[in-house]
């Protein structure tokens, strides 16, 4: 299990790596991020300020991962490749991972 994680994670940063267009998350569709999380990721995540709840208040809101100083998109990447329990392995195309990245990174309170 853990070498699958591993590879997976090597598999994005090659990708990455090899297509400095993939990395730019300028390229990515936070409206199709919200779209794309409000189908997969609502069951359990708050993903926008329209939802009204959590299936669990242990979870955290998009809006709370979004304001931790210590989010990127880079470590985003990491959690949704390498799911944590109970997180479900959500099969995501890197496309739908970066919308949804961007989406995560536009709730961030202007500074």
């Amino acid at each position: 299990m853990w070498l699958r994680n591993a590879l997976a994670i090597l598999g994005f940063c090659i990708v990455v790596q090899s297509s400095p267009a993939l990395a730019q998350i300028g390229l990515a569709d936070p409206k199709r991020g919200l779209e794309l999380s409000t189908r997969v990721c609502s069951g359990c995540h708050i993903v926008s300020s329209a939802s009204a709840t959590t299936a669990n208040a242990d979870v955290p809101t998009f809006s709370a991962i979004a304001r931790r100083p210590e989010t990127t998109a880079e470590r985003l990447a990491g959690r949704i490749i390498v799911p944590h329990p109970p997180m479900p392995n959500v099969q995501l195309t890197i496309g739908e991972m970066r919308d949804i990245i961007a989406y995560i990174l536009s709730l961030r309170p202007e500074r």
